[in-house]
Parts: C-alpha cells; sequence; structure tokens
C-alpha cells in the first residue's frame, strides 16, 4: 500500500508541474530573405535581411554616410560564390564573405569581408577585406519601401546585383568566366568517363563549338564519342566541327552518315536540319 501511495504522489506532483513548451516565435521586425543566381556553373548567393524605410529618412541619416552599413538588418549581409568571379574588374576568389557597404553622397564602397558570422557591422574590421570595389548610386525608377538585392541584366557571362532601397538603386556587376570553367571540368569528365558514355564528349565537343573555343579539343571530343557509339546526333555535331576546320568534303560525308544513322534509327529522328546544312555546303562554291 505504501508503494501505491508513493506512486499516486509522484503522478500528482508531475501533472501539477509546468510543461515544457518551446519558446514563442515572432516574425522579425526586417524579415529574412536570399537570392540567388546561376552564372554559368557559378553560384551566387546573397543573404540579408530587409528593413523597411517607414516614413524615416535613410540616406544620410538612418543609415549614415561614410561608415560600414551591414547592407541590411540584423546579421551582416552574406555573399558567396562557388567560383572565382570578378567584382567591377577584380577577382574575388569563391567563398562566403560578409557583404558591406560604406555609403556617401557620392559613390559608395562596396566590401568583400572574410570575417564570419557578425551581427551587423560593429565588430567590422577593415583588415579583413577580402575585395573593395567602387560602385556609383542611380536613381531608382520607383521608391522601394522594403529594401531588397536583385541580379539582373544577365548574360552567359555576366549580370548585375542590384541595391534598391528607398529611391536608390546601387548597381554592382559580376562576371565569370565560363568558358574557363567549362572547359576545366570538360577535361577533367571526358577522360574519367564510362566506356560507354557518349554524351560527355559529345556535350565538351558542342560547348566548344557553340563557343568558338577550342577548335582542337571540340574535333577529338566529337570522334571520341562517335567511337562510343556512332549516331545521328554526334555525327551532325561532328560534321558541324569539321566544318568549321575547313574540312568541307569530310564534313558533307560525316554529315551524310548522320542522316543514314537518323534514317535508320528505331527513334523518330528529324534529320531535315543536318540535310538542309549538306545542301547548303554542297551550294557552297
Amino acid at each position: 500500500m505504501r508503494f501505491r501511495s508513493l506512486a499516486v504522489a509522484a503522478a500528482l506532483l508531475m501533472s501539477s508541474a509546468p510543461s515544457a513548451r518551446a519558446e514563442l516565435q515572432v516574425p522579425r521586425v526586417s524579415p529574412n530573405a536570399k537570392v540567388s543566381q546561376t552564372l554559368g556553373l557559378t553560384e551566387l548567393t546573397i543573404v540579408y535581411s530587409r528593413p523597411g524605410v517607414k516614413g524615416r529618412t535613410i540616406w544620410g541619416a538612418l543609415v549614415p554616410y561614410d561608415k560600414p552599413w551591414r547592407t541590411g538588418a540584423n546579421e551582416a549581409t552574406t555573399f558567396a560564390t562557388t567560383d572565382t568571379i570578378r567584382v567591377e574588374g577584380q577577382t574575388l576568389p569563391p567563398g562566403t564573405y560578409s557583404f558591406f557597404t560604406i555609403p556617401s553622397a557620392g559613390n559608395w564602397t562596396v566590401v568583400f569581408s572574410r570575417q564570419k558570422d557578425l551581427w551587423g557591422a560593429f565588430d567590422y574590421k577593415p583588415d579583413q577585406d577580402q575585395l573593395r570595389v567602387t560602385v556609383k548610386p542611380l536613381p531608382a525608377a520607383e521608391s522601394e519601401e522594403w529594401m531588397r538585392f536583385a541580379f539582373e541584366a544577365l548574360s552567359p557571362n555576366s549580370v548585375e546585383l542590384h541595391l534598391r532601397w528607398e529611391k536608390l538603386d546601387v548597381p554592382v556587376k559580376i562576371e565569370a568566366d565560363v568558358v574557363s570553367h567549362v572547359l576545366a571540368a570538360a577535361r577533367l569528365e571526358v577522360p574519367a568517363a564510362k566506356p560507354d558514355d557518349w554524351r560527355t564528349p559529345f556535350r565538351a565537343a558542342g560547348f566548344c563549338l557553340d563557343n568558338n573555343v577550342a577548335p582542337d579539343e571540340a574535333m577529338k571530343w566529337a570522334k571520341a564519342s562517335v567511337a562510343v557509339d556512332a549516331n545521328f546526333n554526334n555525327l551532325s555535331l561532328l560534321a558541324r566541327v569539321q566544318k568549321s576546320a575547313g574540312q568541307k568534303a569530310t564534313a558533307i560525308a560525316t554529315a551524310e552518315k548522320a542522316v543514314a544513322a537518323g534514317r535508320a534509327s528505331k527513334d523518330k529522328v528529324d534529320t531535315a536540319p543536318t540535310e538542309k546544312l549538306i545542301a547548303d555546303w554542297k551550294a557552297e562554291k
């Protein structure tokens, strides 16, 4: 009986104890945001918090001139790149950086710092800068209540990172050497391809032809693809590579093989574009 009484007492004590609860979560005044962009094979990502104007004077007041700014709210904004890039023409190695700006009434300074996990810019140390560049702010087309970043003006090799808030637009030009990145990857992956993999050398050769680079490697990789499995796709590509190398007669013969392979294929193949190439090449003087 005594044991039962102790058990009942323990149960009553536990039922009367306050239950453990998770800490109450409330939204941040300046919400978190993340923007990413692929540039060639390079991944660019910026993580920040978005303050609002809320009727305040921003430039030269809430955000002082000539002092480092976290470029957002809460934790310092971060910028990450998976490959070496050029920012306003200057080299930035791959990595994750704290992203600061130093606003002014004229040009701004944009800072990529090696410092990590900072709250604001309170502990910012200039001797930890990886890169500083100068940019020129522009009047924004529209007023922005909530500060935001955006990747715009995308091209195969470049993009602009825009900071917009209130009535200001701050563009930062970013470039990547896409051709060098792809060629470096191809030079590793083509030799490592499986014996039955015709697609890897095919893609490598196609990239070279489309971008008018590394013609010798384009020829080598196109022939390697055909050697694995001669089909309409890689024969057509090899013909185009041969034609670009000035081997017109050889290119026509290869293209005719491509058409024959396409017609013999179990898959439905549109051979018309290659047939047109053959006709155009034969018509050339």
